[in-house]
């Protein structure tokens, strides 16, 4: 498919990811739908891993990519760069399913690390921003942190498009 100018913008945003593939096929994500990575807090691995890079292809060089050293950090930075616009958490905790959500052309999508996901302390801070990818099987425990970015990055693109 050719590459077309959005009418959006989205920040995707790893709060300590601990799994290089993810974090690149996340870098990946970010270059096709033209949004800025945000890599929060200590990393489960250096930014510079081969298997970061291996994910990310030879796109990582195109990465629009934020490191912070913490969420308070990130979120100083996103009030100040993006005014006015929402954030949204995701967990599997959450009660409210992304489908029930109108999402803008600008926000950002924050995610947990990998094991643990969000922690209880920002999940509790900010209630009204928090929202789940269904899941219609008891067999597993979560989804992919990749994948999940994919669905909740994309299904805000296809509000914006259709």
């Amino acid at each position: 498919m050719r590459a077309t100018k959005n009418p959006f913008h989205y920040h995707l945003v790893l709060v300590e990811p601990e799994i290089p593939p993810n974090t690149g096929n996340a870098g990946r994500l970010a270059v096709a739908t033209n949004s800025t990575l945000h890599l929060v807090g200590k990393l489960g691995f250096s930014i510079d891993d081969k298997e970061v890079r291996r994910a990310g292809l030879d796109y990582w060089k195109h990465v629009d990519l934020i490191q912070h050293a913490s969420f308070e950090d990130w979120l100083a930075w996103f009030e100040k760069n993006e005014p006015g616009a929402p954030f949204y958490l995701f967990s599997k905790k959450a009660a409210r399913s992304l489908y029930r959500i109108r999402f803008p052309n600008r926000a950002a999508f924050v995610f947990g690390k990998e094991t643990l996901g969000l922690s209880e302390e920002i999940l509790a801070r900010f209630p009204d921003r928090a929202a789940t990818i269904p899941m219609f099987s008891d067999k597993i425990r979560s989804l992919n942190l990749s994948n999940a970015v994919s669905v909740a990055l994309y299904e805000a693109i296809r509000q914006q498009l259709a």
